[in-house]
């Protein structure tokens, strides 16, 4: 069954040495490996829904807690001047991992 679980879920389950910047019962902050900004974060929830297109109603505070801990991450991150909070969804929509996640991306110089 391990071979079927995508790397958000061994990350959350521990069998990745991931640091988190922030974990709760519903979500988990770190670092993405492949950033496509100076920084940039993924908030992750630890409840398995593959895309957006596969949320519904009993997903609506889960979606609204991953905004805010977007927001209070870029706080952290000293990055709240200015950034993007990003759902890819699904594979034409550039997401890679089948795994709701949110894209924090900021930490362009200023000019």
């Amino acid at each position: 069954m391990d071979g079927d679980k995508d790397i958000f879920c061994k990350i959350i389950s521990g069998e990745t040495d991931t640091k988190f910047m922030f974990e709760d019962d519903d979500l988990a902050v770190f670092a993405d490996i492949m950033p496509k900004a100076p920084v940039h974060y993924l908030v992750v929830s630890k409840k398995h829904i593959p895309a957006i297109n596969e949320a519904n109603e009993q997903d609506i505070q889960l979606l609204g807690k991953m905004v805010l801990a977007g927001k209070k991450a870029a706080e952290k991150l000293e990055i709240q001047d200015g950034y993007k909070l990003i759902f890819n969804v699904g594979k034409d929509g550039g997401q890679v991992v089948p795994h709701i996640h949110l894209h924090i991306l900021g930490g362009w110089d200023k000019n």
